[in-house]
């Protein structure tokens, strides 16, 4: 909403001068002034001349042009002008050679048309007053020669740009911030709305209200013998400018001034262009109407429009119908300024794509008694500037329900804010904002017709506080009770995220939605249990109206972004939850109370109708892992980047995990590992198959590992021990097997393990061979054992020992067997 402020201080006396302090004192009190326009600052040296003959010439392209003498108060000057609307003895605004025009423009003597022209006679668009420019401005009223145009039309101001909130409406009207500045100074406010208004005899039109629910309150008036000819005076338009409207026409600028003054839309019909009553309906099935944009458009049963015997003739509160537009030749007006319900008005709009001034004011919220007040100073505006006749009467059709009073106990604006309010501040801020408190203590505070969001005790605690001064609140951080810190569940996932942090991994949180096409791209069977999905009723975007059952989907779809946006080497991790529809789950209940809180029973049957949400991690990388350097070559990402990722969350958490070869879409059926804990498979990591990656335009061998952090985390110990630190020296055992191709390496290095006793510190596989020297369908694992004591440095005897129960093992239990050097 912008708001100049001469218009604001037409209602409120504002103690300042300056804007840059009105906007602070209007932030005080909650509104959001995003910008400060001083308008009509750069404009200088244009005065008021008189034109004292015209002499006209065709120019060589054969246009009529005008070589005026005018004077400014110091003498005839030759001005060369095109327009044709002006005659001599007019008063003109004439800027002179040196003057400044709207923009930094600045006027000079030059030499045009075969003729010198010594400055320039302005339209009412140069100046910045409107947009007309196939005119010269005409001064009305004779004003002295040589005066200051910006004086005499107040062409100077300041402007407040000020973002108003949805449930602040009422501020979208000079009316609504004249109140909020008023409050902010502590001035008098002096309410334009507080006028005479003709007694409502249904004399003014028929109306027919059908829809009482949707339109409460409908009041016409009309006006005769308008002038159609007769201009909008130049306060009019300068205000509509100022505002961010364009001037139109009268008729026009008068109701929309109305609606920037006081908030309250208005349409004018074209009183004889309407047949029969006009009658508040919905709109039947297939009703078109052609809107006063010149969009033919096709209506649904729960549009409410504005009818006559021939149909719709306007959409309620939204836009008016060609059929029924004030036209040149329009001298009769019927006025509406009716009261429509909110979600109606948005309902229409939002459909039709078609918003509008009045819309985005109805949708928020319009005073329902402020109808009549409306029409009456539309009413006034139009016989004072045009000459019409208002032939008296009204009709006002009122159906509006009564607001219950909310009780406030004196003491709930302190506890709330945590700082305490004196009883007569909280009755004067309530009355400040237009409440009728009574009472003592509880208040019974009963909200004023303007303020549709007062609908509970919470809400009057707002406008105290808010008035009271947001920065008076003091600042306290809470004090957290022993023992009340995260649970053990949340410090185990940050533990998980910080090492996936640490090992170079980048966070992302992707949203849960997604295509049922991108089960097809990854490559799944029709029957995996991914692609049982909870689906959305009503979705963001009828494109992703599922909810995710895995974290790859969306992972994957940033990292393309990534890829696409020029970023080749991407590392990228999730953490969050999954949806898993459970097949037996019954109904969710079809009616659910909003007044309080359901019953126990209906919050059981709604958990039990919920999909289970498990939370997943999950990695994606691509390019080079390494990047190369002075310490060497770059490193690709490969599959074992995805295991390794996998082992990282484990070793973060302490948990046990085993790697083994795997199968499952859509990785590489040859590169593809199961993680398992315990006796669970748990996840699934290695490089992506080729279809899929050619499908979701991914760089070759891109890799990627998914798990459930669930029991991963479950199976974490609850108290990690220290290792122990030997100061004794480690001793060194190597042993090559060769073992079936077939047998996991876990299961192995389990074996080892077991075998070599408590002497053992680690073990690690660092070759893996295949060739001539072993049998075929066999391979020969190598790993290095470390062996120490925490007591004493062990002799040769001692890690042979070990060594050589470790080999027996893994014999037993694999039918390895020790390869001959």
């Amino acid at each position: 909403m912008r708001v100049p402020l001469s218009w604001l201080r037409c209602y409120v006396d504002l103690p300042t001068d300056s804007a840059r302090e009105a906007a602070d004192a209007l932030l005080r009190v909650g509104l959001e002034v995003e910008r400060v326009e001083s308008v009509g600052a750069d404009v200088a040296g244009v005065l008021v001349g008189e034109v004292l003959a015209i002499e006209e010439f065709v120019a060589g392209n054969g246009k009529t042009i005008r070589s005026c003498q005018v004077d400014a108060g110091a003498g005839a000057r030759g001005i060369v002008c095109g327009a044709r609307n002006f005659a001599v003895g007019d008063r003109v605004p004439v800027a002179l050679p040196g003057a400044v025009l709207p923009g930094g423009f600045t006027i000079t003597a030059r030499k045009t048309y075969g003729h010198v022209s010594d400055g320039m006679i302005c339209s009412a668009r140069e100046l910045g007053i409107g947009e007309d420019h196939t005119g010269i401005l005409v001064l009305p009223d004779a004003p002295p020669l040589g005066a200051d145009v910006v004086e005499l039309l107040g062409l100077r101001d300041d402007v407040l740009d000020i973002a108003v909130t949805p449930d602040r409406g009422y501020c979208l009207s000079v009316r609504g911030l004249a109140r909020e500045a008023a409050a902010a100074f502590g001035v008098p406010f002096r309410d334009p709305a507080l006028i005479d208004v003709p007694a409502a005899d249904g004399s003014a039109y028929d109306v027919r209200v059908e829809d009482a629910q949707a339109c409460d309150r409908y009041v016409a008036r009309t006006v005769t013998g308008l002038d159609p000819t007769a201009p909008s005076p130049m306060w009019l338009q300068r205000r509509l400018v100022l505002a961010g409207m364009r001037p139109i026409s009268l008729a026009v600028d008068v109701t929309n001034h109305v609606l920037l003054d006081l908030g309250q839309p208005l349409h004018a019909f074209d009183r004889a262009r309407l047949a029969g009553p006009i009658v508040v309906r919905r709109a039947g099935a297939g009703e078109q109407i052609t809107t006063l944009d010149g969009a033919a458009r096709l209506l649904e049963p729960g549009d409410l429009v504005i009818a006559d015997d021939t149909g719709p003739v306007a959409l309620a509160g939204v836009m008016g119908g060609a059929t029924s537009e004030v036209g040149p030749a329009t001298t009769d007006l019927v006025i509406e300024s009716a009261h429509f319900e909110p979600t109606v008005v948005a309902r229409t709009s939002r459909r039709l794509k078609l918003a509008s001034e009045a819309s985005r004011r109805f949708e928020r919220g319009v005073d329902p008694d402020l109808a009549p007040a409306a029409a009456q100073a539309a009413v006034r505006l139009l016989v004072q500037l045009s000459g019409a006749t208002d032939p008296g009467g009204a009709t006002d059709v009122d159906r509006r329900p009564g607001r219950p009073p909310i009780v406030l106990p004196l003491a709930l604006p302190g506890r709330v804010a945590g700082r305490p309010y004196p009883p007569e501040a909280v009755r004067r801020r309530l009355a400040e904002v237009g409440c009728a408190v009574e009472g003592t203590d509880p208040l019974t505070v009963t909200p004023p017709s303007w303020r549709p969001d007062l609908g509970q005790a919470a809400d009057l605690v707002e406008e105290v506080v808010r008035l009271e001064g947001y920065d008076a609140i003091p600042t306290v951080l809470p004090l957290a009770p022993a023992g009340r810190g995260l649970t053990r569940e949340q410090r185990l996932r940050r533990q998980a995220s910080r090492a996936l942090a640490a090992a170079g991994y980048v966070e992302v949180l992707g949203h849960p939605f997604l295509s049922a096409r991108v089960w097809d791209d990854l490559g799944l069977p029709a029957d995996d249990p991914w692609r049982h999905t909870a689906r959305l009723a009503n979705p963001l975007a009828d494109t992703e109206p599922e909810l995710r059952t895995v974290l790859l989907p969306g992972l994957l779809a940033t990292l393309a972004r990534n890829v696409g946006r020029g970023q080749p080497d991407v590392a990228l991790f999730e953490t969050g939850l999954v949806y898993r529809p459970r097949l037996d789950a019954p109904a969710a209940p079809a009616e659910v109370t909003t007044a309080g809180r359901p019953e126990p029973d209906v919050l059981a049957a709604l958990a039990a109708a919920l999909p289970d949400q498990p939370r997943h991690a999950a990695v994606v990388v691509t390019g080079m892992r390494e990047p190369a350097g002075w310490w060497g070559p770059a490193r690709p990402a490969l599959w074992t980047d995805a295991v390794e990722a996998a082992r990282v969350v484990a070793t973060a958490v302490s948990a046990p995990l085993t790697v083994r070869a795997g199968q499952r879409a859509p990785w590489h059926p040859g590169r593809c590992a199961e993680l398992i804990v315990g006796d669970r498979v748990v996840g699934f990591a290695g490089e992506l198959h080729p279809r899929a990656i050619a499908a979701l335009g991914l760089p070759l061998r891109t890799a990627a590992m998914e798990l459930d952090l669930g029991p991963v985390l479950a199976s974490a110990p609850e108290v990690v021990s220290a290792p122990v630190v030997s100061a004794f020296p480690v001793a060194t055992q190597d042993v090559a097997l060769v073992l079936d191709a077939a047998v996991p390496v876990a299961e192995v290095a389990a074996a080892l393990d077991a075998g070599a006793g408590d002497l053992l510190e680690s073990l690690r596989l660092f070759d893996v061979y295949t060739g001539d020297q072993v049998p075929p369908g066999h391979r020969s694992l190598a790993y290095s054992l470390r062996f120490r004591a925490p007591d004493r440095t062990l002799t040769v005897a001692e890690t042979t020992a070990a060594r050589d129960a470790a080999v027996a093992e893994a014999a037993r239990r694999t039918g390895a067997v020790l390869r001959a050097s």
